[in-house]
């Protein structure tokens, strides 16, 4: 007699459950983003930038269509026309204009105009100026949606340490207004202690919430940038901990500015109006074409008539002169206001760039001093409750010491987000 052992199904299903766990690969932890996978992002979503691309884009089309003036212009056109007889004699037409009774034509047409007013020439001229303009507005569009999403980058990683300072403090201050409420039951305190430590839990638990709201706002600002999800958190790459880089050495004779993409923007416009200059003054010059035609022109349609003309036309102005003059100087006036803004743009931007050379150099000194800040104010905070616990100390003093160092952190990270952002204003000013 053999005996059978039975399990329940459960039982048996639940080994291969194990092996379709262990087959599965383990999901990887989303990475935490950094400044240039925001600004990637920033940048493959439409934005001001995307639309100063899409005008490059047309300004390019544009390019193409000068260029094709240039070219000669062929088309192929047939027609057939009826003319009345005339009332004298029926084997002729009536209307002179025409070659007879009936008139067909099939003709291949090929004009070109001889660019002797150089209107075609600074149309090209115009159109490149109008392409190296749009250029320019892409680079600067780009920079100025690169400037404003680091920007919000470092105000949301500021945001949040802030945040975490703050909500450090009010813990330390929680404890230590638990331990002055001890105390003063067992009568070791005065019960002006006690209110000066839960006042103090009071101010830092309304500035923990204040510094909340404004690391959810920071992210939100953030992400909008590219999504619409704006509430969830954004794992960043925290680079406010991060070994600071050295700044970069420069001087009154440093003309890095000069690299600014506002410059080619100027001088594209520069070119845009001296070529709509040219193009007005082209209405004063003689304008000479030439036209070909081969095909057929006769009053049947039989290929025998085909044959081919050839033929030229020279239009010379005599009138309207003074519009094509006041039309050019006007452009010229342009010029010449493009030509000042140049000028006091380079004075704006030399000065912008050595304010931000020097506000570098100022801000990376000051993140030692608040540094020191931190370091003093921890060992300060922790002598004083040390002093308090030993009956040599007054509460004000723990309380004046949470508030120094709390105020320490703040000051810390600020100079430190501070520091990157001028470093970020220095590579606007150089034109990086």
């Amino acid at each position: 007699m053999r005996a059978e052992l039975q399990f329940p199904a459960g039982l048996a299903v639940l080994p291969l459950c194990c092996l379709m766990m262990q087959a599965q690969p383990p999901v990887a932890p989303t990475a935490p983003l950094t400044l240039a996978d925001c600004i990637h992002r920033a940048l493959a979503v439409p934005s001001p930038a995307s639309v100063a691309r899409k005008e490059r884009d047309i300004a390019a089309l544009e390019v193409r269509q000068a260029r094709a003036g240039l070219l000669p212009q062929s088309e192929i056109t047939s027609s057939y026309m009826y003319n009345s007889p005339s009332r004298l004699d029926r084997s002729t037409m009536s209307f002179v204009a025409l070659n007879g009774v009936r008139e067909f034509t099939a003709l291949v047409n090929v004009i070109q105009e001889i660019d002797t007013s150089g209107r075609l020439r600074a149309d090209l001229a115009r159109a490149r100026a109008t392409q190296d303009a749009a250029s320019a507005s892409v680079a600067v569009a780009e920079r100025d949606l690169r400037k404003a999403v680091s920007d919000a980058f470092y105000r949301t990683l500021l945001a949040r340490h802030i945040e975490t300072a703050l909500k450090t403090s009010l813990a330390e201050s929680e404890s230590f207004e638990q331990r002055v409420n001890l105390l003063w039951k067992g009568g070791e305190a005065a019960r002006a202690d006690v209110v000066k430590a839960s006042a103090q839990t009071a101010f830092l638990r309304q500035a923990a919430d204040t510094a909340q709201l404004a690391a959810r706002l920071a992210n939100q600002e953030l992400a909008s940038f590219w999504t619409q999800d704006v509430t969830a958190p954004l794992p960043l790459a925290d680079v406010l901990d991060d070994p600071l880089p050295a700044p970069e050495n420069g001087g009154p004779a440093d003309a890095a500015y000069m690299r600014r993409p506002e410059f080619k923007l100027y001088d594209a416009q520069l070119h845009g109006f001296q070529a709509e200059s040219r193009i007005a003054k082209s209405n004063l010059y003689p304008k000479l074409s030439g036209l070909f035609q081969f095909g057929v022109d006769s009053v049947s349609p039989t290929w025998q008539d085909r044959g081919y003309l050839a033929g030229g036309s020279l239009t010379i102005p005599v009138f309207d002169w003074f519009r094509s003059l006041s039309l050019a100087r006007q452009f010229q006036a342009r010029a010449a206001q493009v030509r000042d803004t140049r000028s006091q743009a380079q004075r704006v931007f030399s000065a912008e760039y050595e304010s931000a050379l020097l506000r570098v150099k100022q801000l990376f000194g000051q993140v030692d001093m608040t540094r020191n800040q931190v370091t003093l104010s921890e060992e300060d905070l922790k002598l004083s409750r040390v002093r308090y616990e030993g009956g040599e100390g007054a509460a004000l003093d723990v309380v004046t010491a949470q508030n120094q160092l709390a105020q320490a952190r703040t000051n810390y990270y600020s100079a430190i987000a501070a520091y990157l952002t001028a470093r970020l204003e220095l590579e606007v000013a150089a034109g990086r």
